[in-house]
């Protein structure tokens, strides 16, 4: 008996070496996993998600959203975003997806709403601030001027132009997006370079550019018309096409071409 419980432990040894050998290949390839970026499907799916929570959303809570949005460049983006707050440029990323994969009237009309709520509700905010920045006791007069420079430095350019400089801002915006799912512990500073690129381009951003703009039409320097027709409707074409066209539509075709067939 005592010869038959030795050689089980001897056949036993070989049998603890693969388990343990098992479990260290395990663990080797968990960590391969944790620390690999995610794939194109991955982010992909993880945007579809939030632009569907999005659509979900009740107008008036868009609304109030949108209207907490306007701060500025860097940290305003950072408020806005980490607080889930709404920014309608993000929003040319986050709901076409969803869009794009579900081709309905019902879906459609769920874009057209929340793109015209947050829209609405971001050029409100816009105006406040940018009546508060030269037409109320907050800033110095020296500070009022900066702001009014500002908002002519943003309309200086033409109709064409403006709306190129809208591209470019609202292909970053949406690329953010893109970005922010996996980022992890970068998510500040992906928010902070991506949207300082767009303050040191001089790229026009539809909400920050209105409150600029705005400020000068307070001030009685632009026509309301003028400001309107020359740098809000430019940008506004240029941010949808620079989110919707450049980013949503190109990774939405990257994700789907690489996997035909499948349900992304």
């Amino acid at each position: 008996m005592l010869a038959g419980l030795m050689q089980q432990a001897v056949d036993d040894e070989p049998k603890q070496d693969d388990q343990k050998q098992d479990q260290e290949q395990q663990q080797e390839e968990q960590e391969v996993h944790e620390r690999s970026a995610p794939s194109g499907k991955i982010v992909h799916k993880a945007i579809v998600k939030e632009g569907e929570e999005e659509l979900e959303r009740p107008s008036s809570a868009l609304f109030w959203s949108g209207l907490a949005s306007k701060l500025g460049y860097s940290v305003g983006f950072l408020v806005v975003i980490l607080g889930r707050q709404q920014l309608f440029t993000e929003n040319t990323l986050t709901p076409i997806l969803p869009l794009m994969l579900h081709k309905t009237a019902k879906t459609f009309g769920n874009v057209a709403r929340l793109w015209l709520v947050v829209l609405l509700a971001n050029l409100i905010g816009a105006l406040i601030v940018g009546w508060a920045c030269v037409r109320s006791g907050a800033f110095d007069e020296p500070v009022k001027a900066t702001f009014i420079e500002i908002g002519h430095q943003a309309m200086q350019h033409d109709f064409g132009t403006t709306l190129v400089r809208g591209i470019f801002a609202g292909w970053l915006i949406a690329l953010m997006v893109w970005l922010l799912p996996f980022a992890e512990t970068a998510r500040v500073w992906v928010i902070i370079i991506i949207t300082y690129l767009v303050g040191v381009g001089h790229f026009s951003h539809i909400i920050a550019g209105a409150v600029e703009t705005f400020a000068v039409a307070w001030a009685h320097q632009k026509s309301w018309p003028g400001v309107l027709g020359g740098f809000i409707v430019p940008t506004l074409i240029g941010n949808i096409l620079g989110g919707v066209t450049l980013v949503a539509a190109l990774n939405h075709a990257q994700v789907v071409a690489g996997d035909e067939g499948e349900d992304v």
